[in-house]
């Protein structure tokens, strides 16, 4: 049965994801038990507040959820994902790291990967795009 029964267009939520690019490499964090696709890996951040920017969103997100303090730096890219109980559209800013040790406040986990790294983690269908896009460049530094 569809969570969605009247079949009219669901309204996206805004998503800001942070591609932290730090000293040890990309910043990613592990989704918590109870929340929508717990477990996966993911680029931290969150919901964007009424009237809020990608730049501030990214900021106070990343503060919230991994206590590091970054400087967003550009919006690379965005994706519009509908799962069958939600519709987001992520808004991929490139940021960097300032300062900060990252602990996982509102996450499971948090930890900093290299590029040969990224296959091993499993990432929502929502994040494909940005995986691949990350996959064919011959470097990260040229995004950071």
């Amino acid at each position: 049965m569809s969570s969605n029964p009247t079949c009219e267009p669901m309204a996206p939520i805004d998503v800001v994801a942070c591609l932290v690019f730090g000293p040890e490499g990309l910043l990613i964090a592990r989704r918590p038990e109870g929340k929508h696709l717990a477990g996966y890996w993911e680029f931290p951040g969150g919901k964007l507040f009424p009237n809020e920017t990608l730049f501030e969103a990214a900021i106070r997100e990343i503060m919230e959820e991994t206590g590091l303090t970054v400087r967003p730096e550009y919006h690379w890219m965005s994706v519009d994902h509908t799962y069958p109980d939600r519709r987001v559209i992520l808004h991929f800013m490139v940021c960097t790291y300032i300062s900060g040790v990252a602990r996982p406040l509102d996450c499971a986990a948090v930890t900093w990967i290299r590029p040969e790294a990224l296959e091993r983690f499993v990432f929502p269908p929502a994040d494909r795009r940005v995986l691949d896009r990350l996959n064919e460049l011959p470097d990260w530094t040229a995004l950071a």
